[in-house]
């Protein structure tokens, strides 16, 4: 699953990419999906990332449209093939990652986070928009309400393909998948079809923040988001909450919702919307988690949703 390309060997496409100009080679770490290092080009700072979806890296230059003061989004210099997959070169930026704040480096956070989210909010979208983007799979589903059915099921071929059964070898985790999605559906019929671009991945180092803590530096990873629902990026903080200490205390859900009112943003049928966000990506993580086989974060997810579900 992961793309492994060594720092020798992401040293060595580098210097063949820029003619022997590019130095200082260094690991940054990765994710899953691909591992990223950062070099020097002319003394400029930049990043090269390596991975087997090359879609992933267009979405990030498609994200670029959405930059602006309260949403900075690395530029992507680059994107083509290497090392049996794809790379490409951003823009460096530094900071601390967002769940790695103190509770308050966070409160100090919390009016820049809170403008990205509506910069976020406020990006044009065609309003018959399909949830997928950027555009062109003919399967994509055309609604919302879909898009959140449509990616609970185990594609045969898909990118994480095969996890129902192994999530069915698993005592009694199947039984809560099929709870879980049953009362998502259930709710999915409060959830209106909005057009709003949503990160989808707001946590796991994506985002950047500086030094002082009053602004962010760059949000990045673009590869999970979609078109929709701009409360399931709300979602995305409070289901994850548990899990990051500060997030959790400063009670991120009533920041959010003061802040609505205080703006005098009507968001009906919140609690509906944000349950049935929280359940689906309880849901989705259930299967990636077995798809990963990582066992220890499947406990802990399915101890989070069968709280959801209590």
């Amino acid at each position: 699953m992961r793309t492994r390309v060594s720092l020798g060997q992401a040293a060595a496409f580098l210097a063949e990419r820029y003619a022997g100009r590019a130095g200082q080679v260094a690991e940054l770490g990765g994710g899953d999906w691909s591992r990223a290092y950062s070099f020097e080009l002319g003394g400029r700072p930049l990043v090269a990332r390596f991975g087997a979806y090359g879609e992933d890296f267009e979405k990030d230059r498609a994200a670029m449209r959405f930059a602006g003061p309260d949403l900075p989004v690395p530029a992507v210099l680059d994107i083509g093939a290497a090392a049996g997959g794809c790379y490409a070169i951003s823009e460096r930026h530094f900071g601390t990652f967002l769940e790695a704040l103190d509770r308050p480096r966070l409160e100090r956070l919390m009016p820049a986070l809170l403008r990205a989210l509506d910069a976020l909010r406020l990006v044009p979208v065609p309003a018959d928009a399909s949830p997928v983007w950027p555009a062109g799979d003919p399967d994509a589903p055309a609604s919302w309400r879909d898009w959140l059915t449509v990616t609970l099921e185990d594609h045969p071929g898909g990118r994480v393909s095969g996890w129902r059964a192994r999530l069915a070898e698993a005592a009694g985790l199947d039984e809560l998948f099929v709870a879980g999605e049953r009362e998502m559906r259930a709710l999915a019929a409060s959830c209106p079809e909005l057009r709003h671009v949503i990160h989808m991945d707001l946590l796991n180092r994506n985002v950047l923040v500086s030094g002082d803590g009053t602004r962010l530096e760059a949000v990045f990873d673009w590869g999970c988001s979609a078109y929709g629902d701009f409360l399931y990026d709300v979602a995305w903080f409070t289901f994850w909450a548990p899990w990051h200490p500060a997030i959790d205390a400063v009670g991120f859900r009533d920041v959010v919702t003061r802040h609505y009112q205080r703006t005098a943003l009507a968001v009906p049928m919140m609690d509906e919307r944000l349950r049935c966000y929280e359940l689906h990506i309880g849901l989705v993580h259930l299967a990636y988690c077995a798809f990963a086989g990582r066992d220890g974060d499947l406990q802990e997810v399915a101890q989070r949703m069968a709280g959801l579900l209590s």
